[in-house]
């Protein structure tokens, strides 16, 4: 199975990803940023509901000098020290969230719709993939509407969420490592969609379902 979800993520498709029963107990739709177009966004709008991301290889995240939003909020605290009371150190699960800054290309109007988004997400990954980190200032504007990711150091070395999942996936798959990821949400139960679930929207819509252990084991060997 994890080599056909890599030779989805190839082809530009989305992968459908569960982490684990003892962390997020959530799927993912999953797919390599190079690849996304307006029509991918309103499926993850539509489909998935959550929160789309965009996460980023930590190697690229370091060149452009992308910090994560708690570093962000602990160097404000003396200007702002309602900050330091807001720090996330009660995650149930996990130690540290990845989230970095959320941006939008200056190319966008409001950014937040499909197209807007579509053109933000792409023109990072061109970024990456060009090596032109020092152009993310003069192509990018902050805030924005697409919630930038940082991959922890050592990708699944140093954490393992979908963040770190889906960009080792990117890797293995040899697309640039940077990519998109939306979590699946229920709508009538206001909860995550279950496994069951989400296997059978991937049956319906010929995609592939993947157990992130799959890519761990296979990424730590």
């Amino acid at each position: 199975m994890l080599k056909k979800a890599l030779k989805a993520m190839k082809n530009g498709e989305f992968v459908l990803m569960f982490d684990d029963e003892k962390r997020e107990r959530e799927t993912d739709m999953i797919i390599g940023a190079e690849f996304v177009n307006p029509e991918n966004v309103a499926i993850m709008r539509e489909d998935a509901g959550g929160l789309i991301c965009t996460a980023i290889h930590p190697d690229f995240c370091d060149k452009i000098g992308l910090p994560f939003m708690t570093d962000i909020m602990e160097a404000a605290i003396p200007e702002y020290p309602v900050l330091e009371k807001l720090a996330p150190t009660d995650i149930p699960y996990d130690e540290r969230s990845s989230f970095s800054i959320w941006a939008n290309h200056r190319k966008t109007f409001t950014g937040i719709t499909d197209n807007d988004r579509s053109l933000t997400i792409t023109k990072i990954a061109e970024l990456c993939e060009e090596e032109r980190f020092d152009d993310f200032g003069k192509e990018f504007r902050s805030p924005g509407h697409v919630s930038l990711l940082r991959g922890a150091k050592g990708l699944l070395k140093g954490r393992q969420g979908h963040t770190e999942i889906s960009l080792a996936m990117a890797e293995i798959a040899e697309i640039t490592p940077v990519t998109v990821v939306c979590e699946m949400m229920d709508a009538k139960t206001g909860e995550a969609r279950t496994v069951d679930e989400a296997e059978e929207y991937a049956k319906e819509h010929n995609l592939i379902f993947l157990d992130g252990n799959q890519v761990i084991e296979e990424y730590l060997k």
